[in-house]
């Protein structure tokens, strides 16, 4: 089977635009998470978020490609054009094995929500004045049109997908970028997650469930994966992109790879549509399904970056299931929180974790968990509290989790036989 390396990374994430900000703010502890400013949030529960610090036209979006492109696009356009600059890509080649597999939660959902604002009577029906529509309603309509504006823009002609699968979308689309390459289908993928769900519809959504953090009065500290006063996830926004290469493809060219993929695995544990099992059984077979794909053994594993999303059952279902799948072994592994630092995500998650992993290989250090002050005794593992640590880094082992019991698992190495930049 043909081997995947990661050659490029881009990322637009909330406190850092780009690769160096993003690992800058991840080692340095600092947060991300504040007061919501992108619309009047008084009347919520939670009233905190993550957001990007984001100028399109700064980034070279014209005025008319503003108005067009949502903002879950743009992130994913700025991303993109980052990872095949860092990646060292020209557009020679063959375009049609080049492929695009991009994941997000909820697409262009912001902008699709205004639109039926506008265009609808919210009476007993709905009287719908389409001459009022967007000429690119379409595009918000459908989540695929995202990937296909990374293609177009990048011209590749390959295998196009767009991944849904909630906050395991990110990760999920690495691994089916990784599977188009491993299979022959394709040279050369362009993978990650995109999202924008900090409006109306979104927040109220995840009110309605009570499980985002309500401390409003300490936004900058909201998000507490695994402390014992944790109160919920703080909503963010962003996108990574990776380039997933062919490992000889990449070496024809010169590339130095940040990272391989070992392997990759999802599964559904068909248990309850939020609720997660208790005992972490499901995660813990998608970790040892990855495990065994990449021939590798618990002992292996030098860091996990974690889902971490810190509500009170998921950082205890994520403990249950590292003691499972990697027994005695967890206890002395190195495992963190990016989403103390950038929140939640959603679909975009999974890719930024990728990309911290990424660098954590590149760098030999762990980013820690922030705001980890006081450890839910349940949560029992070393979750490298409150700063980033150094340590020699080959093996990380990231994972992401969704609602319907969705779990998937990753393994990254450092690349076999590479030089480093």
């Amino acid at each position: 089977m043909r081997r995947v390396v990661i050659t490029g990374v881009g990322v637009v994430a909330p406190g850092a635009v780009g690769t160096h900000a993003f690992w800058s703010l991840l080692t340095a502890g600092r947060t991300a998470t504040r007061t919501i400013t992108l619309f009047d949030a008084s009347a919520r529960r939670s009233r905190i978020a993550a957001e990007v610090d984001f100028d399109a036209a700064a980034h070279g979006f014209s005025r008319p490609e503003t108005e067009r492109l949502d903002r879950t696009a743009q992130f994913a356009l700025v991303s993109a054009r980052e990872a095949i600059a860092d990646s060292g890509l020209d557009e020679s080649g063959d375009p049609l094995r080049r492929g695009v597999s991009l994941g997000s939660a909820i697409g262009c959902t912001t902008a699709l929500a205004t639109q039926y604002a506008l265009l609808s009577d919210c009476g007993t029906t709905w009287e719908v004045d389409h001459t009022r529509a967007a000429d690119c309603l379409y595009d918000y309509f459908v989540p695929s049109s995202l990937a296909a504006e990374v293609a177009r823009t990048h011209g590749a002609q390959g295998p196009v997908a767009l991944i849904s699968s909630g906050c395991t979308s990110g990760l999920d689309a690495i691994g089916h970028g990784a599977d188009l390459i491993a299979d022959g289908a394709c040279d050369v993928v362009l993978a990650g997650g995109a999202e924008a769900p900090i409006a109306p519809i979104a927040t109220a959504c995840f009110d309605r469930l009570r499980l985002t953090s309500a401390r409003n009065d300490e936004a900058a500290t909201a998000s507490r994966p695994f402390d014992r006063t944790r109160d919920g996830f703080v909503l963010a926004e962003g996108a990574a992109v990776l380039v997933l290469e062919e490992l000889q493809h990449a070496r024809r060219r010169g590339a130095l790879p940040y990272a391989e993929i070992a392997a990759f695995a999802s599964l559904t544990s068909a248990h309850h549509i939020t609720g997660l099992r208790p005992d972490g059984q499901d995660l813990a077979a998608a970790i040892t399904a990855a495990l065994n794909g990449a021939r590798l053994n618990p002992v292996d594993i030098d860091y996990i970056n974690a889902h971490g999303a810190g509500t009170r059952p998921n950082d205890r279902h994520e403990t249950h299931a590292f003691k499972t799948a990697l027994g005695e072994h967890a206890r002395t592994i190195a495992v963190s929180s990016i989403k103390s630092m950038i929140g939640h995500a959603l679909g975009a998650a999974g890719a930024l974790d990728a990309v911290a992993g990424c660098l954590a290989i590149r760098h030999d250090t762990i980013p820690p968990t922030a705001n980890l002050h006081t450890p839910d005794p349940a949560c029992d593992l070393d979750y490298t509290p409150l700063t980033a640590r150094r340590q020699r880094t080959h093996t990380v082992l990231s994972v992401a989790s969704g609602f319907g019991g969705l779990h998937s698992a990753t393994v990254l190495t450092r690349p076999r036989l590479q030089a480093t930049r």
